[in-house]
């Protein structure tokens, strides 16, 4: 019986590790790229063989991607909003993106799933979609000008005759998440949450996403953009369910768009003498103010895409919390009260 290999980028991170599941439980054999330095606990729950590489080093990739591999799938990023990173978010998302686009195409490579990100089309008018144009290829937020570019890399590729498909997820909440929305529900769990965010966004279940990552590698079309997004709430709605949650009463005042933008360059002056990442900066504010709502239609047709409820994604990614150690309830529990309209 022939048995489709796969070869992971991002191995170790949160999408990485849901897409690990994904094609393991569907009798993958995956090959499954990770640094030196990476943290390999999660990983090896899998039955995958782990690859030592780094986008940043070409000939890593090419002694680790095996030759005619059924699909490249290239998850890993760089997705800091700090400005000072730019440098290393460029040589990540940019070079790192050319890098295993070369690789695939040494390696002859069938298929070449890329994980991009709504991010590509800035502040769009929401909610856009695939036919928005690429706004982000211009914007001052590193995060979504390299993502773009990364996208380009991707779009040499094709003209040099990679079968490639771009994904471009928007909030993705879910299991294996320890760092980006698993934070806001460690926060408001804790009592610790500030302020809440005054925008709004559209988010997507990892495991939906990770799904989709298989459908484009079967289906997807060479050259095509599916946004992945379904469930549209502001700030204010995914902190309301994570106060249901944990059966606390969390923080519920919404900061003002220019007092999170004030308070976010002050804090970046502050880093600039401590040399430490603010907890808000000028980008985070920008797009945490802003409305990023999208849609998802083209996916939910030509990838059977099902999104998922806010409360599913945030129940999931709370059991996990829970389950790994990382939520501690009794701070929660022993937190005073801050409600408030």
């Amino acid at each position: 019986m022939w048995v489709k290999k796969a070869f992971v980028t991002g191995a170790t991170g949160f999408l990485g590790l849901n897409l690990i599941d994904q094609l393991t439980r569907l009798g993958w054999d995956v090959v499954a790229l990770h640094r030196a330095t990476s943290d390999l606990t999660y990983l090896r729950r899998f039955p995958v063989l782990a690859a030592e590489g780094a986008l940043e080093d070409p000939a890593s990739l090419i002694r680790a991607m095996p030759d005619g591999v059924d699909v490249v799938f290239h998850t890993a990023a760089d997705v800091t909003f700090w400005s000072r990173h730019r440098i290393r978010q460029t040589r990540t998302n940019v070079e790192g993106t050319r890098n295993v686009v070369v690789a695939a195409l040494e390696r002859n490579a069938k298929k070449f799933v890329h994980t991009s990100t709504t991010g590509v089309y800035g502040f769009a008018r929401p909610p856009f979609d695939e036919a928005t144009p690429h706004e982000g290829r211009a914007s001052w937020l590193s995060y979504m000008s390299t993502k773009a570019l990364a996208e380009d890399e991707v779009r040499h590729g094709i003209a040099a005759g990679l079968d490639a498909v771009i994904l471009n997820p928007a909030h993705v909440i879910g299991p294996y998440d320890r760092h980006n929305w698993a934070r806001l529900i460690r926060l408001a769990a804790a009592g610790a949450l500030p302020r809440i965010p005054p925008g709004r966004g559209s988010f997507c279940h990892v495991v939906e996403v990770a799904r989709a990552h298989v459908a484009a590698a079967e289906c997807g079309r060479t050259g095509e953009n599916y946004i992945l997004a379904g469930a549209d709430a502001s700030y204010r709605d995914v902190v309301d369910i994570i106060g249901d949650l944990v059966g606390r009463d969390v923080e519920r005042r919404v900061i003002p768009v220019s007092l999170l933008r004030v308070g976010a360059r002050l804090l970046g002056l502050l880093s600039n003498l401590t040399g430490r990442e603010p907890i808000v900066t000028p980008e985070g504010a920008a797009f945490l103010s802003a409305d990023l709502t999208c849609r998802s239609d083209k996916a939910a047709r030509e990838l059977d895409y099902h999104p998922a409820a806010l409360r599913t994604m945030l129940e999931d990614s709370y059991r996990w919390l829970v389950a790994e150690g990382f939520l501690d309830l009794s701070a929660a529990a022993s937190s005073r009260p801050r409600g408030g309209s």
